[in-house]
């Protein structure tokens, strides 16, 4: 099975690309809708995305386990007259993955708690809120990720190496209920410890929220 790493230019200044952006449901739908079949229904092959705001536009990066085709999302919600999505195989970058070295990351997560179930209740999810919070909840799950962050000086707290960025909370009707998504970007730099567990980080996702632009790291070369 080969993976592949996508990543669409979308424009917020377009009607339809404005209701893409402001619902992760929606965007989680056309996401979906780039694979021929019922990918939603495969538990073995995740789909993961993320949107980055850049000046002018906002960049839709996707992994997925199947070669997908954005071009109804550049026709909805992007510029339909220019060449602005590209994919490529992911698995060559993550074979070279190895033990010590060194990556600027990026992540946009959910950052969340569990709160005991009571008597005869489901257990709750609440999500974290201030800054020290979700940079703890990240490096508290680096072990099992494949990686270590890096502190921002040789003596420091690890969780002070993590910058937290574009932080918000969404809510939405699913079905009969209501989902509450905190979410925070988060960007540092990292050192590989684990380079399986890094490559399925890389493919499944961290943390919860996946269907919602939750979960996708990405890795770029140290500057």
């Amino acid at each position: 099975m080969t993976t592949y790493l996508s990543r669409v230019e979308l424009n917020p200044q377009r009607r339809a690309g404005r209701g893409l952006l402001g619902s992760p449901q929606a965007m989680h739908a056309a996401v979906l809708s780039a694979f021929p079949g019922a990918l939603a229904d495969r538990t073995d092959q995740r789909v993961l995305w993320r949107l980055d705001p850049v000046p002018g536009a906002v960049h839709l990066y996707v992994v997925s386990p199947e070669q997908p085709d954005f071009t109804h999302i550049v026709e909805q919600a992007g510029w339909p007259t220019l060449q602005t999505w590209q994919s490529r195989e992911y698995d060559p970058f993550l074979d070279r993955l190895a033990a010590g070295q060194s990556w600027a990351f990026r992540l946009t997560a959910n950052p969340t708690r569990a709160r005991p179930a009571a008597e005869g209740r489901r257990s709750q999810r609440f999500g974290h809120v201030t800054v020290a919070q979700q940079q703890r909840w990240l490096v508290q799950r680096c072990t099992t990720a494949g990686f270590d962050v890096l502190a921002a000086s040789e003596m420091g707290d690890p969780a002070d190496g993590v910058v937290v960025r574009e932080r918000g909370t969404t809510r939405f009707r699913r079905g009969d209920g209501q989902v509450t998504l905190t979410t925070a970007s988060f960007e540092g730099m990292l050192t590989v410890t684990d380079a399986g567990a890094l490559r399925a980080t890389l493919t499944g996702g961290l943390g919860p929220g996946k269907a919602y632009g939750c979960g996708l790291l990405t890795l770029a070369p140290v500057q």
